[in-house]
């Protein structure tokens, strides 16, 4: 018997598992002329057919269920069928909500439908071939209705109208000759009516039907391309599949049918050659999209993937019941952790995969995915792209989010390790799992805002836990600055109902273009147009919020609704014309004279067609518009190149938001902050997002127990550097560390210079009492054979301004700059300044107090007071300094050194290189002769009250001891301040200098300067003992050379002999 109903090209898309009734039917012989029996059997079907489709309700509202897996074939009556004989046998096949597909045995065997997983029920019937027919088709037509037309559980009366429904017709038919009788008092209701009661309430219970069918969407082609998109978002805990998935699942199929239509239309690739498509639903599930890519296997699991035939244990070839279709190429899936199941389960079959959206960096080892391939980039760009704007910001310290799965903690992984290298620390990392409630989201916020200070958080999730994660944080009332992967990107659908908690985000999207000729042909799309896609009914209920079964559907359409393309539609595309354009050069490689299939492309080679065509793969993306570039290749990880467009979703006034594109990165990012809001000039200071204040440019870390990007900040010491940002170092006597702390340089060398204050004074000083000292000298030599100058002893006097002299110019050697040549003469010159000026003012006070000392005692004259004589003595005393001096610079060799104080480190002294303590050492020299002179000067202090040379002189030394008692200390204590110190030295050596010329000198010239009557000879008796003794001692020592004796005027008053006139 011919089909009644022919196959549409429009019907190959129909999905594959179906329910079926099989009825194995008799002609039945009413005892009617011959031939009237085959017209009965016309009009009791047609009589059935009008009371079923108007009297009654009609079995297709019922629902019935569907068929998901492969169940046992119910063989009813088989041997009873066998035994009465069967005259034909029909296989209702019920594809979608078509028409019902009728073929006889000669097409289509049992055998075959029970392989797809199709439930069948066979039973046998004594009723007429139209009847059965009829009912087959009725009943068939009832179970192909999408459960979504009507409730999944009718009310309960249902069961028992099927029950009438079925049987009542059959209970008023004849029983037919010799056969059992319809009324059999055995089985209620007549066997037949029971038994197509007993099928209507197994079917609407679940007995055979147990669930959602399995959809297809299958296009003839010479070569079939697999497809796996995620019509559907994943299902909750009690279902497999969620709700339809407008821009992810059904965009991207249709981009995938889009594509298709264009290749299959142009001459210029694969000509003669038609592509086709089987294409399943991944439900966003990897699990559910492992189970579902079994069929992408079925011909390899018959055939091999080398396709020879499998051999049984007995020899024989194995038997298949249907010729499944080979795939060549499977083009999916979307999520990385979909990708990664079928890559595993498609390399043990040889079939090329080329995905569209996976980015898991796991995909890029071809050790284990060798036939995985994909026109979007890994996700280690993705993640070094996001470290990028973290480091951009200065955000250090983060908080992470990422999806269960490849696609999330991949992802994660490839940006913390891209962070570390920026040295940005995670203050915490939260996973957002599989079918999570609104509470556990909750939980994940409240995770993120125990770390206050991480106020960005990175997420790398797919987009359905992105817009949990929002909806919680909207809740909860708080308040992020949001990083996200691509899997948030630019889709409205995550932040929709989340705005405010989503504002201010910051998400990457793969660059990519709208494709505008897919534009205008999705919009055109409609149920009716459209039946090939058996997912595009229910989109459009979801849509529209529309129900065929109420029939008001028809009046919506896609072109009066805006249209937002879905961002990788661009990948889809691309990636069906890479297996294209892959299979046309294997084409012209393997099957050069024909442009149809040749026996070397039967079946497909698959790991030729990957390894020397797809990722050699190489050409212009189509449909890019005329102002962009844009190349599809893979390198040789199969990886596509990387590029992505940066978002940043903003309040664009009167409280409508949108993304606002602000930057790009390609190898390097490039943002405008201009366009941020938040990032603005105008706005302020940055969002802060780091656990501890960054360390000032003098100061280290020290970081916190427990804590990786916690610390305190230490300060360097003023003299250290910051070798690393967790170590000061120091730089060493003599340097200082630079400005940025990052060296040391050498420090100058200090000096006293003669601009400075503490030399200006000093040298002032000096030249004054230089000035006085040659002033005085002038008035002396002028004056030279007064009796004033005489009585002073002219020749002592002048060594002794001599030293005073000396005095003077030692501050010009003490401020000049250290030299070896300065060295020594300071050392030279100090201690022979002073004893130069005490030696004379020693022997003068030692020719004083023995001359005196003698004459109280009639002695003799003493020895040694001859000017001549005192000039020696002296000489002797100054050899005696020069003499240490000398054995000084022997024992410790002149010369300069760098000295820095302890407390002082920033300032390096050039100084001489002698020690302070052999500086004292030099002095105590001087010392002896003061501490001699003062001992003199007080023994010769009750001279007669008319000698006052005695008193001058004691005068000097007790001030001279009061300068060098004060000087001492002063010069030791300040020994860390070389400025101090020197001008301490300056000052006293001038001062010792000066009290020499004030006490000695000054009353000298006030005589000879505003005295001179004074300064004149006179007689005068002498009015004491003592001046009488002196005289007489005088006499007595001057009768050998009376020719000495000669009035002299001592100071204007007393007259002595020559003896004393030398003073």
């Amino acid at each position: 018997m011919a089909p009644l109903w022919k196959s549409k090209a429009q019907d190959r898309d129909w999905t594959p598992k179906f329910v079926t009734v099989t009825f194995c039917c008799k002609a039945v012989d009413f005892g009617v002329p011959g031939g009237f029996d085959r017209v009965l059997d016309i009009l009791l079907g047609l009589l059935f057919s009008v009371w079923a489709f108007t009297l009654c309700n009609p079995p297709s509202l019922l629902n019935l269920g569907w068929a998901q897996s492969p169940s046992p074939a119910a063989d009813l009556g088989r041997a009873e069928r066998q035994a009465k004989g069967v005259s034909q046998e029909f296989l209702i096949l019920v594809r979608g909500t078509t028409s019902p597909w009728l073929l006889s045995p000669l097409e289509r065997s049992l055998g075959e439908a029970e392989s797809e997983g199709v439930a069948t029920l066979r039973f046998h019937c004594s009723l007429p071939v139209c009847l059965s027919v009829c009912l087959s088709v009725c009943l068939s037509l009832s179970l192909s209705l999408c459960r979504s037309w009507v409730p999944p559980h009718p009310f309960p009366v249902c069961p028992f109208l099927v029950y009438l429904y079925l049987s009542l017709p059959l209970l008023l038919l004849p029983s037919p000759p010799g056969g059992p009788g319809l009324l059999d008092p055995s089985i209620p209701f007549g066997a037949m009516g029971s038994l197509l009661g007993f099928l209507a309430l197994l079917l609407l219970w679940g007995a055979v039907a147990e669930g959602p069918a399995k959809k297809v969407l299958t296009l003839e082609g010479d070569l079939i391309l697999g497809g796996l998109f995620p019509v559907h978002q994943k299902g909750g805990p009690a279902e497999e599949c969620g709700p339809v998935n407008e821009h992810r699942g059904i965009q991207r199929l249709e981009a995938m049918l889009f594509a298709l239509d264009r290749i299959n239309h142009d001459p210029s690739l694969l000509p003669g050659v038609r592509l086709g498509a089987h294409i399943l639903d991944s439900c966003s599930k990897d699990t559910h999209a492992l189970e579902q890519a079994l069929d992408f296997v079925r011909a390899s699991l018959s055939h091999g993937a080398d396709g020879s035939r499998h051999v049984c244990p007995d020899g024989s070839y194995a038997t298949h019941g249907d010729a499944p279709t080979a795939i060549t190429g499977v083009i999916g899936g979307s999520y990385s952790d979909v990708s990664i199941q079928v890559a595993n389960l498609l390399r043990l079959f040889q079939i090329p995969q080329i995905s569209y959206a996976s980015t898991s960096a796991k995909l890029s080892d071809k050790s284990r995915y060798d036939y995985f391939a994909r026109t979007v980039p890994p996700d280690f760009f993705q993640a070094k792209a996001m470290a990028e704007i973290l480091r951009f910001f200065n955000w250090t310290y983060v908080s992470t989010v990422a999806s269960e799965g490849d696609y999330g903690e991949t992802g994660i992984e490839a940006f913390e390790l891209e962070a570390r290298a920026r040295n940005i620390c995670v203050a915490t990392s939260e996973k957002v799992g599989r079918a999570m409630s609104r509470t556990a989201f909750e939980g994940v916020v409240r995770a993120l805002l125990q770390k206050p200070s991480a106020r960005v958080a990175v997420l790398f999730t797919r987009s359905e836990d992105a817009r949990e994660l929002l909806a919680a944080t909207q809740r909860l009332n708080a308040s992020f600055t949001w990083v996200a992967s691509d899997g948030w990107g630019a889709l409205e659908s995550v932040v929709a109902g989340s705005e405010g908690a989503a504002e201010g985000a910051i998400t990457i999207e793969l660059a990519s273009y709208p494709i505008s000729d897919f534009a205008s042909y999705f919009q055109s799309l409609d149920p009716w147009n459209n039946s090939r896609n058996p997912w595009f009914r229910e989109f459009w209920e979801q849509r529209f919020r529309c129900s065929f079964r109420q029939r008001d559907c028809a009046a919506h359409s896609l072109q009066a609704v805006p249209f937002e393309q879905e961002s990788k539609i661009m990948f889809v595309v691309n990636a069906v014309y890479a297996m294209a354009h892959a299979l046309h050069n294997m084409h012209r490689a393997l099957c050069p004279n024909t442009t149809r299939l040749c026996d070397a492309m039967r079946p497909v080679n698959g790991r030729r067609l990957y390894k020397d065509f797809v990722l050699n793969v190489k050409f212009d993306a189509p449909f890019r518009p005329a102002d962009t570039h844009s190349e599809v290749r893979f390198d040789r990880f199969g990886d596509g190149i990387g590029r992505y467009n940066i978002f940043t979703y903003l309040r664009a006034g009167s409280g409508r938001y949108r993304y606002q594109k602000v930057g790009y990165w390609a190898e390097g990012l490039t943002l405008d902050t201009s366009l941020i809001p938040w990032a603005s000039l105008s706005a302020g200071p940055l969002p802060a997002s780091r656990c501890s204040e960054p360390c000032l440019q003098n100061e280290v870390k020290s970081m916190q127990p427990g804590e990786v990007c916690c610390w305190l900040c230490i300060p360097c010491q003023p003299y250290e550097y910051r070798l690393d940002e967790f170590t000061c170092a120091d730089c060493g006597l003599g340097y200082w560390p630079n400005a940025s702390l990052t060296g040391c340089f050498e420090l100058p060398q200090e000096y006293i210079r003669w601009g400075d204050a503490w030399a200006v004074g000093p040298v002032t000083i000096a030249c004054l009492g230089a000035l006085a000292t040659l002033f005085v000298l002038g008035v002396f030599v002028r004056h030279n054979a007064t009796p004033v100058v005489k009585a002073s002893g002219r020749e002592l006097c002048y060594i002794l301004l001599g030293g005073v002299f000396l005095c003077y110019c030692m501050t010009f050697v003490l401020i000049a700059k250290p030299s070896t040549v300065v060295c020594t003469l300071r050392r030279l010159g100090l201690g022979t300044a002073f004893s130069v000026c005490y030696s004379a003012l020693l022997t003068k006070t030692n020719r004083i107090a023995r001359i005196f000392g003698g004459a109280r005692e009639g002695a003799q004259r003493p020895r040694f007071i001859s000017p001549a004589s005192q000039v020696a003595i002296c000489l002797a005393l100054i050899s005696g300094q020069l003499l240490i001096v000398a054995a000084w610079l022997v024992v410790e060799a002149p010369g300069t050194g760098k000295e820095t104080a302890p407390e002082r480190r920033e300032v390096v002294t050039l100084r001489c290189n002698h020690r302070d303590a052999s500086m004292l050492g030099s002095l105590a020299y001087n010392v002896l002769l003061i501490a001699l002179c003062t001992l003199y000067a007080f023994k010769t202090r009750k001279c007669p009250e008319n000698f006052n040379e005695a008193k001058f002189i004691g005068f000097t030394m007790y001030t001279t001891c009061i300068i060098w008692l004060a000087f001492l200390p002063i010069f030791y204590v300040t020994s860390s301040d070389y400025r101090v110190q020197t001008t301490t030295m300056c000052v006293s050596v001038s001062l010792s200098g000066s009290v020499v010329l004030g006490c000695l000198f000054a009353p000298k010239l006030h005589i000879i300067l505003f005295q001179p009557q004074k300064n004149v000879v006179s007689h005068r008796t002498p009015t004491s003992r003592f001046s009488s003794a002196a005289a007489r001692a005088s006499s007595s020592l001057g009768q050998g050379s009376g020719s000495q004796f000669v009035p002299t005027v001592c100071n204007g008053r007393e007259v002595v002999d020559s003896t004393t006139s030398s003073l």
